[in-house]
């Protein structure tokens, strides 16, 4: 008899825990684990074959639920293959439960296959590493197993949320026999970890509200952050009532009339010292503006909160002047009950300086009718026109993800209208792997028509994650591409070499045809401009899985888009 039982009650305690899918990755060492939770019946297991590509459907599938999800692969160079994942997951807050079989340890360096240094593995990308005992014959061990289960799936979900890896050593044999059943121990233990709200005391309020009062120019700047329908209406409330310019890259999915959206063209304009806040509010992960961020670094203002509950201190404005370890959603809902209230017991209104807000909103209203006059004139097929077409043509609700390098830069300046609600894109480590199977991960579970943006070269360097059973059919793939990573053509550097095409656009003539051929995906393309408007609407009227290739120029888009750029800086 071959049945593991604390394997098989780790699947129990993570079912107990909230967990629900299961991204496996075949291989033989990993026989138990992969059986205790299949057996288990109560968990939606999704088999993919390369564990980079596992490890990043599995970051979508967190992404979409907010609930951990684990990871099983076996021994060996395979636990590496999910370290982009994990490394991901680590910086954009995504909670996984990697659980990797390995060989006992006294066969390393024994010439036995797949056996390497798996303890530990993913250094400090990871919120804690644990490891089981390979013998279960004490109490003690059982006792320590049970524990390191429980701790290990409830630290992923605890905020921050990240990644967790369990290592297990397994001994032979590990295949149960015929007819051997895995049932839970009768006696499991779940441990529970209780979650507490984070709030501010009365004192606290009162120096932030007496501060808050000193400075006439304030800025909200909105970085990663997923929706949040609570947070966009007082943020809109804060701007519209108290003359507060509020700035949102795309990704911190913050809508309204009066977010400023267009800071990329207009942050390094010649009239852009009229910008300069006296108090920066920041909340959110990473922000994809450059602009933005080189633009408070030349301009610091006088202080910065950022509102978040990180444990790290990031200061990437390098201006940072108090952090505030709250949800932004808490912090501004209060900020603006308090200072409402007051205003209203006092018969007042806000001081805050009603010019500061007015220049914002003419800089990005000016950018914003600059950018639709100048792609209105193009007749070039090219990036930013095949884009701006696709949004137009959007007719429905649509969940956007966007793939790294130029793709996230050009969503992060177009109108890519109403019907987007929300925008994913891996901004944790900002590579282009696993920026596809990121897009089927959430598309499994998130029950809205998914459209992903991506690049030629991202989509190539990701395709094995369309190698799963069951593709979902809610999702649609736009791959531009232009034969090569243009957007070394369009930053600083890279661009003047003369070995640009060979070693860092790494020139190519393969498309993504044959790929939607051995995948069942629906195949469209398009390579004139005059057809561009057709190709899209067949695309997205196909009802089931789809892609469609637009074929475009690197020269072309190359002086576009620093044409673009040019008339913003000149506004």
């Amino acid at each position: 008899m071959a049945i593991l039982q604390p394997l098989v009650d780790l699947a129990a305690i993570c079912y107990a825990q909230g967990v629900r899918h299961v991204v496996v990755s075949p291989g033989s060492r990993s026989a138990a684990l992969t059986l205790a939770f299949t057996r288990s019946g109560r968990f939606k297991l999704h088999v993919c074959m390369d564990e980079r590509s596992a490890g990043f459907i599995g970051l979508g599938i967190a992404q979409q639920t907010g609930v951990p999800v684990v990871l099983i692969c076996t021994s060996g160079s395979a636990v590496y293959n999910f370290a982009p994942a994990v490394s991901e997951a680590f910086f954009q807050q995504i909670p996984l439960v990697v659980i990797s079989a390995d060989r006992p340890k006294e066969w390393l360096h024994q010439y036995d296959g797949q056996t390497i240094y798996q303890s530990e593995i993913f250094g400090k990308h990871i919120k804690r590493s644990f490891e089981f005992s390979a013998d279960y014959g004490h109490a003690d061990v059982l006792w320590a197993i049970n524990r390191v289960s429980n701790e290990a799936v409830t630290l992923a979900a605890t905020i921050p949320m990240g990644p967790v890896h369990i290592n297990v050593p397994i001994r032979e044999p590990f295949y149960p026999a015929s007819g051997d059943e895995m049932v839970p121990s009768a006696n499991l233990k779940i441990i529970k970890r209780q979650s507490a709200e984070k709030i501010l005391a009365p004192d606290v309020w009162n120096t932030l509200l007496d501060e808050f009062e000193e400075y006439p120019k304030i800025l909200i700047a909105a970085g990663q952050h997923l929706p949040d329908h609570e947070l966009s209406e007082v943020l809109n409330k804060i701007s519209e009532e108290w003359d507060i310019p509020v700035l949102a890259d795309s990704i911190a999915n913050i809508s309204g009339l009066n977010i400023i959206r267009n800071h990329d063209l207009f942050l390094a304009s010649k009239n852009a010292g009229q910008l300069v806040p006296d108090l920066l509010i920041t909340f959110g992960l990473s922000f994809i503006s450059k602009d933005f961020k080189q633009f408070i670094r030349k301009n610091p203002p006088r202080a910065h909160w950022h509102i978040g509950e990180e444990v790290f201190l990031a200061d990437p404005t390098q201006s940072l002047t108090r952090t505030i370890p709250v949800p932004a959603s808490y912090f501004f809902k209060n900020l603006f009950e308090k200072i409402d209230y007051k205003l209203f017991t006092e018969n007042a209104d806000p001081e805050t300086d009603s010019a500061f807000l007015r220049n914002w909103s003419a800089s990005n209203a000016g950018s914003e009718q600059i950018m639709h006059d100048y792609i209105s004139n193009l007749s070039k097929l090219s990036d930013i026109t095949s884009l701006d077409l696709l949004f137009k043509c959007i007719n429905r609700v649509f969940q956007l993800h966007v793939a790294n390098s130029m793709s996230i830069r050009y969503i992060n300046v177009l109108d890519i209208g109403t019907n987007i609600r929300s925008v994913f894109c891996n901004r944790g480590t900002s590579g282009i792997d696993g920026c596809v199977s990121t897009a089927i991960g959430a598309a499994l579970v998130n029950e809205e028509e998914t459209l992903l943006v991506v690049g030629d070269v991202a989509f190539m360097y990701d395709r094995n994650g369309l190698l799963i059973n069951s593709l979902p059919q809610n999702l649609k793939i736009v791959v531009i591409n232009n034969a090569g990573g243009n957007i070394f053509r369009m930053i600083d550097g890279p661009s003047g070499l003369p070995e640009i095409e060979t070693y860092f656009e790494t020139r190519h003539a393969f498309s993504a045809k044959r790929t939607c051929e051995d995948s069942s995906i629906a195949y469209f393309s398009c390579r004139e401009p005059e057809l561009l408007e057709s190709s899209v609407q067949a695309f997205l009227e196909n009802k089931a899985i789809s892609l469609l290739e637009i074929f475009t120029d690197p020269y072309e888009n190359e002086k576009v888009w620093k044409e673009l750029r040019r008339l913003g800086r000149e506004q």
